[in-house]
């Protein structure tokens, strides 16, 4: 069966706003320059919207989004405010809004991705969420790269351990998404009206969405169709 593709979102900084994309050409990390920055305190914790080994909660994040402009470098918006990742007034009004001494970084040989080079969910899984939570289901929620059109919720779990193509790309499907109290805070121009993380824990092992790797890099567009085998 196939599917289409129905939007693509790449993240520059980690856990700010993100962008939406009509292509993009993949390669064997990923989305290039997704999760490609990220905010860091002097213990060199990622501020997130959890606190684990790596990360440490800071929800001020949020309030940012970043955008990659034609020449590769990321553009960073709060408000009516602008800069270039790298300039020193970013880092330091990101450090005035968290109260920590913080500043923006590259990825080094630390992943910055949470768990899995490309995020997907289907349209199904998402409409399931709203009928039996009662939630707005919007996948900026989620942080999803890829968004597929799909009639059965779920399905996309149904690819686990197989190959799927998008448009000329292969991907393995790896592992369903845990998901955290992110999922429950405003970001990236959603309300996140409704909670969401309670009740898939209840019902799905607070499982939503699916990792994966890439196998075979090509440029991806929306709309091109996506299935399995």
């Amino acid at each position: 069966m196939t599917f289409p593709l129905r939007s693509i979102r790449r993240y520059p900084v980690k856990a700010m706003g993100g962008e939406a994309l009509t292509e993009v050409q993949l390669d064997a990390r990923g989305l290039p320059g997704d999760r490609g920055f990220a905010v860091a305190d002097d213990d060199g914790k990622f501020a997130s919207g959890k606190n684990t080994r790596r990360f440490r909660r800071r929800d001020a994040v949020f309030a940012y989004a970043a955008s990659t402009m034609t020449d590769g470098s990321v553009r960073v918006q709060r408000e009516a405010s602008v800069w270039l990742v790298g300039e020193a007034e970013l880092d330091a009004d990101l450090t005035e809004l968290m109260g920590a001494n913080v500043r923006v970084i590259p990825e080094g040989d630390v992943s910055m991705q949470d768990g899995g080079q490309i995020s997907i969910v289907g349209t199904a899984s998402l409409a399931w969420c709203a009928e039996h939570f009662g939630i707005d289901a919007d996948p900026r929620r989620l942080r999803v790269n890829l968004v597929v059109e799909t009639d059965e919720p779920f399905v996309e779990e149904t690819w686990l351990g197989q190959e799927i193509t998008v448009g000329d790309a292969r991907l393995r499907v790896v592992e369903r998404i845990e998901r955290c109290r992110t999922v429950d805070v405003a970001q990236d121009g959603t309300t996140a009206e409704g909670r969401l993380l309670k009740p898939l824990t209840k019902a799905r092992e607070m499982s939503l969405a699916v990792y994966a790797e890439v196998v075979e890099p090509a440029v991806i567009r929306v709309g091109d169709p996506v299935s399995q085998g």
